[in-house]
């Protein structure tokens, strides 16, 4: 048996497991966006209100990057993780804008054993944010590689 809370025996098809709050400053989206996506929506907020997203919005990439961070928050570091082989989809529904505060949760959608690597499992998501208003702003599906109790240390 590992030490790690999360190993793939616990996750169950079907359970939703909520990913916490995360409020969204200014500052970070400025930050993000002067390093990783410098366009002018994600630099200014008189330019994200002039287009159409409303005000200074967080690239998607960087709202990508929010929910890794809530996702490990919540339960990754906590599990026998060992990566994931790639992302099925990725949908940013609604601009993330400064002073939203996102929600996040994801479902578990199937598992299985891998069939050259028993000691593995396979756990596919779907991964939701929402802001304060209940509106989704960002969808994500993927299957994540997890050890089995079994399986030793991660």
């Amino acid at each position: 048996m590992t030490g790690k809370k999360w190993a793939y025996e616990d996750f169950e098809e079907g359970a939703v497991l909520d990913l916490g709050t995360k409020k969204v400053a200014a500052a970070e989206i400025v930050e993000f966006a002067s390093e990783f996506d410098f366009q002018p929506m994600h630099l200014d907020e008189e330019a994200g209100k002039a287009g159409l997203l409303g005000g200074l919005s967080a690239s998607g990439w960087h709202t990508c990057c929010m929910f890794m961070r809530m996702l490990c928050d919540a339960f990754l570091l906590e599990s026998t993780s060992q990566g994931a082989p790639g992302v099925d989809q990725v949908k940013w529904k609604k601009p993330v804008l400064a002073g939203d505060t996102l929600t996040g949760r994801t479902k578990i959608l199937a598992k299985r054993l891998s069939k050259s690597k028993p000691r593995l499992g396979f756990v596919t998501m779907r991964a939701e944010l929402f802001n304060q208003r209940g509106e989704a702003v960002f969808e994500l599906e993927n299957t994540g590689m997890f050890l089995t109790r079994a399986g030793g240390e991660a």
